[in-house]
Formats: C-alpha cells, sequence, structure tokens
C-alpha cells in the first residue's frame, strides 16, 4: 500500500488536510510527535496518510520532515498549508513549488548581498503538478467556489520572517532579488532540505494564498486562510490521486545467483524484502504475530490498533528505522518463532 506523509504548520491546515481521509487514529511517535493517521481512497490505490501539525519554521519543518521520514519511509511528503502572494497570485490561488529559495541566507557588508539556499521539489512531482495545473479535475474536490482558482508551479521564497506590508524592507528586497518567487511562507526550505537527506522519498511544497501581504488581519478576518488550505489540500490530493506509487512485487524463494549490486540473504533478495516479510507477518496467527512483536522488543504506541495486515505494515516500518533495509534481525524472529516458514 503506497504511504504519504503530509506536513502543516497550523490547526486550519492540518484540517483541510484531514477532511480527505477516512478511519483516522492518532498515533504518537517515541520523542512526542502526534500524527493523525488516514486512509484516502484515490480509486486507484488506498494510500496510507500521515498527517502532523507542526507550528510554524524552517527548524522545525526539517527536524519534523525527517522524523516522519524516518518512521513511515513513506512515497512521497508534502508540505500542504497557506502562503502570501508576492506577485501574479490572487487570494485562493494555489502554488506547487518549483524551488523555494532560502532568502535570509547572504553575506551582511553596507548592503545585503544575498547567497541564497535552494530546496528543489522532485521532478516527477513537478511534471505531475504542472499537468493537473491544466486540467479542472481537482476542482471537483472543493465546495462551489468564486472565482475559480488557478494553479502556479513556481517558485516560492521561505524565510523566518512574517511579512506584513508591500512596504516593508523585506518585501522590496524579495521582489528585487527573486523576482521570479511567487509566494513566500516559513518552512519551505527546511522541509525540502530534509527531504534531500533522503533521496528516496519524492517531496513538494503546496501552498493556497491566504494574504497579498497588505491587510492581512482583514482577509484573515474574511475567512482566507480556512479557503487557501481547502484549495492547497485539494489540489495534493488529486496529486496523489493520479500518481503511480512504486510496485514491489512478493518474491518466491530463490537459489538462483543475485543480480549484480543485489544482496542476498535468507534467500530474499533486499529490494523485495519488505514485501516479502509483510507477507510472513500475515501468515501468522494472532498469538504468533503478539510473541514476534515481544521479541523483537516492539513499543505498542508504534503499532495501530487496525488490523492484522495494518500492525504488520506498521512494524515493518519501525524495523526499518531500527535496523534499515535489511531487516535480517526481523526476519530471523519471525522465522524464530514460525520455524515452518522459513522453508516455504
Amino acid at each position: 500500500m503506497p504511504c504519504a506523509v503530509i506536513l502543516t504548520a497550523l490547526s486550519v491546515e492540518c484540517s483541510a488536510v484531514c477532511a480527505h481521509l477516512s478511519d483516522i487514529q492518532e498515533e504518537l511517535h517515541q520523542r512526542g510527535t502526534i500524527y493523525r493517521s488516514g486512509k484516502f481512497d484515490s480509486s486507484k490505490d488506498v494510500w496510507d496518510v500521515a498527517v502532523v501539525e507542526m507550528g510554524a519554521g524552517n527548524p522545525l519543518a526539517a527536524m519534523e520532515a525527517e522524523r516522519a521520514i524516518a518512521l513511515f519511509n513513506p512515497d512521497v511528503i508534502l508540505f500542504v498549508g497557506v502562503a502570501g502572494g508576492i506577485k501574479d497570485v490572487a487570494l485562493g490561488d494555489v502554488v506547487a513549488s518549483t524551488k523555494v529559495y532560502g532568502y535570509e541566507s547572504g553575506k551582511a557588508e553596507q548592503t545585503f548581498k544575498p547567497r541564497p539556499e535552494i530546496g528543489l521539489s522532485a521532478y516527477s512531482l513537478q511534471q505531475r503538478a504542472r499537468v493537473e495545473a491544466g486540467k479542472d479535475d481537482w476542482l471537483k474536490r472543493l465546495p462551489v467556489t468564486e472565482p475559480t482558482p488557478r494553479v502556479f508551479v513556481a517558485p516560492i521564497a521561505a524565510g523566518e520572517k512574517v511579512i506584513a506590508s508591500t512596504e516593508s524592507e523585506v518585501f522590496q528586497f524579495l521582489r528585487s532579488n527573486y523576482g521570479d518567487a511567487v509566494a513566500v511562507e516559513m518552512e519551505g526550505l527546511g522541509f525540502l532540505d530534509a527531504a534531500r537527506a533522503n533521496q528516496q522519498v519524492s517531496a513538494m511544497v503546496i501552498r493556497g494564498i491566504s494574504d497579498l501581504i497588505d491587510n492581512k488581519a482583514k482577509v484573515d478576518k474574511a475567512g482566507y486562510q480556512e479557503i487557501a488550505a481547502r484549495h492547497a489540500s485539494a489540489f495534493a490530493f488529486e496529486m496523489l490521486a493520479k500518481l503511480q506509487p512504486k510496485q514491489e512485487v512478493v518474491p518466491a524463494v530463490s537459489t538462483s545467483k543475485p543480480a549484480i549490486g543485489m544482496t542476498l540473504i535468507n534467500n530474499v533478495p533486499l529490494p523485495e524484502r519488505k514485501e516479502y516479510i509483510l507477507d510472513l507477518l500475515n501468515r501468522l496467527i494472532p498469538s504468533q504475530f503478539d510473541t514476534v512483536i515481544f521479541k523483537y522488543d516492539v513499543d505498542s504506541a508504534h503499532l495501530s490498533n487496525g488490523t492484522q495486515n495494518q500492525r504488520a505494515i506498521d512494524l515493518i516500518r519501525y524495523a526499518i528505522q531500527r535496523e534499515g533495509a535489511d531487516l535480517s534481525q526481523l526476519l530471523q524472529v519471525i522465522y524464530k518463532v514460525a520455524s515452518h516458514l522459513k522453508e516455504r
């Protein structure tokens, strides 16, 4: 089953994302982060989706993205929320990031000389965003809106400052030095930095425009944070619905020589180990499954209260975090508990 993680900064953003999920349960990380885990049925696939409301700021976004990737090992990780519009955009429009500029990086001399850090969204997600931006399918996930929001696939700027006036020095700096950025926010760079260090996951920032810098308090009172969050969430889930998740095949046991570059342990190639172990765990009777959990020394907080299949998926994610893709320790525990499975 494909897995996605979605980070948000504000409660209004988290609520807009969770509105697209079913069977939502809380999942507690051992270091305190609380995720809302649910299902997204795209008609083509059912996605496991974990959502976290984390608060504002690039450092926090980097930490929570790294933590979520280690815990869930997702196929896709998104930051979904609201942003201020810098140019070209209107209230309620959506921006899917091609890149995120860290505009506060630079050298302070008589005048500040920018040396921007840049976070890049996954190319595959950029391509999907461009295709969906040219269609109206995502609008079906929204209540009737007027006027119809547009989608921009474009750069975003990120820093630690709340910009509240187009007359401010920071706003003028952005327009002068980052002329292709259409929105500004506070988490995208840290988020993409963490994703870059975990290249197995595809990442993108998706923002709804909740204000145009001036008169922010007035448009917030008019409900544009909620509107922008709904629009960004609708577009994000339309992208998920159209993505082709990675396909893995449960292997038969083979004694043939592995291909070059493929490690073979216990007759199971590493690239196929995860699905093989999931198959084994689902073959266990409940008492055997509980014994595996006990012998592998798993805190129950890492496992959901769902079906054995869902708990098995959670167990594998925990094992990947603990021992990496090898999973040989978990596999040996399963064989000790149910030795008859070793020769299948």
